[in-house]
């Protein structure tokens, strides 16, 4: 499917000069990335991006920026429900599976599996249930493998007063 809207992220502030950046998702992967595959990790609303960087507790937000983000990208894949798991032959189980204690056990998530084949049918992303502690129905992600300026892939992040580091070093 074609994906147009916007989606949100919430970044540490040091990595702020980059923000159409993957490179922080490749290093240690993901629920849907494993280390050295980038993967641009969104959300479709403010509070569900800022959710998600918290680890879903709140209580203990470090700071972040929050960035909004235009997207028109094909070949997105939706899981969003399980009528549109079936379609991908996804079990949605595999897409909630505890990623993080598969891997400590050296054992790969079933939710990688379920990137591989999407990757294998040359998908570009997902949109996927938010899996954060206290998600609510319907906080969605939005989980991209290919993305970069132009079309197909297009995402650009809304910054029309350049208030976006250019480097680093504004965090020295």
């Amino acid at each position: 499917m074609r994906f147009v809207g916007e989606a949100f992220r919430a970044h540490d502030p040091r990595w702020s000069w980059t923000p159409l950046s993957g490179r922080g998702a490749a290093l240690r992967g993901g629920r849907f990335n494993w280390p050295g595959l980038e993967a641009l990790y969104l959300s479709l609303s403010p509070m569900t991006a800022v959710r998600e960087a918290a680890g879903g507790f709140l209580h203990r937000l470090e700071p972040l920026l929050l960035c909004a983000y235009t997207i028109d990208c094909d070949d997105v894949v939706d899981l969003r429900t399980p009528a549109a798991c079936a379609v991908q032959a996804v079990q949605p189980d595999d897409l909630a599976c505890a990623w993080a204690e598969d891997r400590a056990a050296g054992r790969r998530p079933a939710s990688h599996e379920v990137v591989k084949r999407l990757l294998d049918r040359n998908a570009a992303g997902m949109l996927a249930p938010s899996y954060a502690h206290g998600a609510a129905s319907g906080d969605t992600n939005l989980i991209l493998w290919r993305w970069g300026p132009d079309l197909p892939h297009r995402v650009q992040a809304h910054d029309p007063s350049g208030r976006l580091p250019r480097n680093q070093l504004s965090w020295t």
